[in-house]
Formats: structure tokens, sequence, C-alpha cells
């Protein structure tokens, strides 16, 4: 395990712009995907499918 008196880290101090880059792809392809799926379904509601 981590000694965790050798090693000292300020909170709040790590880059996370990799992190937030990910979850705001994460994010458009949600809002996206859901999207299509509203559009297929009232499409099929449009045919009677």
């Amino acid at each position: 395990m981590a000694d965790h008196k050798t090693s000292e880290h300020a909170h709040g101090s790590m880059d996370i712009r990799a992190q937030e880059k990910t979850f705001a792809g994460f994010i458009r392809v949600t809002v996206w995907a859901s999207v299509a799926i509203v559009v297929i379904l009232v499409f099929m509601g449009l045919v009677n499918a």
C-alpha cells in the first residue's frame, strides 16, 4: 500500500483536462443517441410500426 506520510498531494492540484474532455464527449454522444431514439420512435409511430 502507498505510504501517505512520504507522498504529499495537494487536494485539487491534479490536471483533469483529459477527464473533462472525455466526460464532455460522453455527454455529447448520450444527447445525440437520445435524440436519435426519440426520432426513431416518432417515425415508427407515424408509420404505425
